[in-house]
This record gives structure tokens, sequence and C-alpha cells, in this order.
């Protein structure tokens, strides 16, 4: 190996650690919030639905500005990265000052916005660091910090929350972010598709480019495997501290630190596991990373129903252990097969639209949906009862157990897609490559 070559390498390291630090910083403060739901509530007095829209309005207006991506793919991505991990940062230190309801509403939805600035870029610098025969492994280590950094959100949260309250959570959980936009705006941007096959670039709008992602098989099963999954996590993420003190009586502190420990270990597993096994089914078959993905899924709903069945708090982790496990295998292979199916040129775009569609038909609705069902099961459990405080503490308690429970059917839906998707892009011309009304080229 020359000596540029391993300079360059050693560059690709470092950037690849500054960005997947961001990561890390992006997912915890994304989850700052669930470890605190139920204090904020308390606070201004809110409903399930109320508390879960302050979910569902980061992620929509993530989903609004996914577009961002766009831009990555004509302007410095690195500038686009900096500007975006300051507001969140801002944003999130703004919320430990929210006076009312709805300027926590203001600031959740900054973080959205800022956050989808960084999610549709980086993983393009990624792609052109390495190779395609390693990028599932790289990116699935970009994206440990999903369960990671999630889980670090409810640890944190919940023994900050604990002892100081939730305004000191969002205070320690901006600060951060600040020093590492700064690193951002300083890395090294590597040449767009450096080490990929030359393709033919098609100036245009965006529509242009939206026009071409459409047409490309593999980008629309990767797109609704990633939405069903996405609807059930998403949802999941928010409301488990809250199900682990109102249904089984954890406190706040306790709560979040563990769930968020179950979900470092079996996040981490699932996550780099996916990654290695993706590599090597790809090399297999064109269909490898769908058919790994949807299997993870698949499996993953019959254990998120029984975990809800659990009296038993360590039955509960154990189950919930295993179906976080299959629930990251997908991790690093869907978004390898994103990178994959497009051509250098269209990465930000394919990535922005793909955000656009997994949160507003994923975790955008779920999120909400499950405060909604868990509201009305509460009030069907209630009817005809005397509402004393036990009683209205035991509808509660079961209405989210109910609501919960049904998030295992998305999951099932998704994963039938990638299996099914599977298959067809195994037999198709281009593989991943394949799109409708183009030049298919070669595996």
């Amino acid at each position: 190996m020359s000596d540029a070559s391993t300079s360059w390498r050693g560059r690709a390291a470092a950037i690849l650690t500054v960005l997947t630090v961001i990561n890390f910083l992006n997912y915890i403060d994304q989850m700052l919030l669930s470890s605190v739901l139920e204090q904020i509530k308390l606070e201004f007095t809110l409903s399930d639905t109320a508390g879960g829209l302050l979910g569902s309005l980061f992620v929509i207006t993530y989903t609004l500005a996914a577009p961002l991506g766009y831009l990555g793919d004509r302007f410095k991505r690195k500038n686009i990265i900096a500007g975006g991990v300051t507001l969140w940062s801002l944003a999130t230190l703004a919320a430990a000052f929210a006076r009312s309801y709805e300027e926590l509403l203001v600031c959740r939805a900054l973080l959205g916005i800022g956050e989808a600035a960084y999610a549709t870029t980086a993983p393009s610098i990624i792609a052109d660091l390495y190779g395609p025969d390693e990028r599932s492994r790289k990116l699935a280590l970009f994206y440990v910090a999903t369960p990671v950094g999630s889980a670090l959100g409810f640890i944190l949260g919940g023994l900050i929350g604990e002892h100081f309250g939730w305004r000191a959570v969002f205070l320690v959980g901006g600060l951060p972010g600040l020093l590492f936009a700064a690193l951002a705006a300083r890395i090294v941007e590597p040449e767009r598709g450096r080490l990929d096959p030359a393709s033919a670039r098609t100036e245009g709008t965006f529509f242009t480019a939206l026009g071409r992602i459409v047409r490309t098989p593999a980008w629309g099963i990767n797109t609704v495997g990633l939405a069903m999954m996405t609807f059930t996590v998403g949802g999941l993420s928010l409301w488990m501290p809250t199900y682990l003190e109102r249904v089984h009586g954890m406190s706040t502190a306790t709560a979040g630190p563990v769930f968020g420990a179950v979900t470092v270990v079996a996040g981490l597993c699932g996550t780099l596991l996916g990654g290695s096994l993706g590599d090597r089914l790809q090399a297999r078959s064109a269909g490898g990373y769908f058919w790994l993905s949807g299997l993870g899924l698949v499996l993953s709903a019959p254990l998120i129903v029984l975990m809800t069945t659990m009296d038993q708090l360590v039955a509960l982790f154990v189950v919930a252990f295993f179906a976080e496990l299959l629930l990251f295998l997908n991790t690093g292979p869907l978004n390898a097969a994103l990178v994959g199916c497009v051509p250098a040129w269209l990465r930000g775009t394919a990535f922005a639209v793909n955000i656009f569609c997994i949160h507003a038909f994923g975790d955008a609705l779920s999120r909400t949906l499950i405060g909604y069902v868990s509201d009305r099961a509460k009030t069907a459990y209630l009817a005809g009862q005397v509402p004393t405080e036990a009683a209205v503490r035991a509808a509660e308690a079961a209405g989210l157990n109910l609501a919960i429970a049904t998030t295992a059917l998305p999951v099932l839906l998704g994963g039938w897609v990638l299996l099914w998707g599977a298959r067809r892009i195994a037999r198709a011309p281009g593989g991943l490559m394949t799109y409708a009304g183009g030049p298919q080229p070669h595996r």
C-alpha cells in the first residue's frame, strides 16, 4: 500500500470518527425527551396524545426538512452538517428554558430541522470514504449510534432527570454538539463517487433526480421496509420508559437507564452482526441485504407481542433484548443498499427522499398514534367503572400495554416486503442498481 493510500485511509478513519460521534449526539438529543416525558406531562398537565405529539412534531419537521439532502449533492456537505449540528444543539439548549408546552413544541421542531440536515448528508460522505466491499461494515459502525446513542439518551436523561429535573437534561444534552459542529466544519471532504464506477451525471432539477430515484425498485423496497421498521422503533423509543414506569412500577431513575443498557448491548450486537453478515450475503446474491433485514423484522414481531405479556421484569428484558437485536440487524445492510442503488451524484437526494418517506409514514405517525390508542383503550377500560385513582391507573397501564403490542404489525409487514424484494432484486439484471427505463449495469 502506498504512502498516499495509507495517509488517506488514516484521514478517512478520522472523518468517520467525527461523523460517528456526532451521530451519537444526534440520537442522544433525540431520546432525552423519552426519559423525562412523564415529568413534562405532569408539569404542563398533558394527555398521552399531547405527550406523543412532542415526539411526533420532531419527526414531522425532520421529515419536512429531509429535502435538505438534495443540497448535499450540490454544495459542500461539511457546511450543511456543521449548520445542522449547530441548530439542533441550540434547540436542545433552548428546551431547558421553555416556559410552556407550545415553546417546547417549537424547540422540538427546530431539533428536527437541524438533525435532518445531518442525517441526509453524512452517509454520502462515508460512501465516498470506503469502497462497496466494506461500506456495510463502515455504515454499521456509523449507525451503531442509533441504538447506543439512543440508549445513552435514556440513561443520561433518566439519571439527570431524577436528580436535577427535566430542564437540566436538555441543558447538559445541548452543549457538546456546539464543539463538534466546529470540528465538522474543518473536515476534508472526499471527492464524490471516487470509489465507484463512473456513471453519467444527469443535470437537472430536484424533480429530475426524484424521477430517477423512484424508478429504482431497490430504493422503493428499501423505503417501504424502513418505513415500517421506523414506525415501530420510533414509537417504542419514545414510550418504553413510560411503559416501564406505568405498567411495571419502575422509577424514572431506573426505567430509562435499564432499558438503555439493554438497548446498548442488543443494538451494538445487532448492528455489528448485521453489517458483517450483510456484506457476506450481498457478495453471494444481489438481494442479500434485503434478505437478512427482512428475516430480522419478521422474527422480531412475535417477540414484541410476547414482551407485553411478561409480568416478570427479567423475562421482559430478555425478550426485549432479542427483539431489539433482530430489529437492528438491518441497520448496516439497508443503508448500504440505499447508497448502492443509485449513482454517487444522487446519494444525498436518495437519502433525503428516503428519510422523508420513512418518517412521514413511520414515526411521525406512530408516536402520537400510540398515545392515542393508549388514551382510547384507557377510556374503554374505564367504561362502566367508578373512576377511582386505582381504577384510572390500572386503565392507563392496560391501555399503554395494548398500544405497545400493536407495534408488532408494521415490522411484520415490512419484513415480508423486504423478503419479497430480496427475491426480485436477486433476479434483476442490474441488481441493486436496476432502474426502469435505463441501461442496466453489470453486477
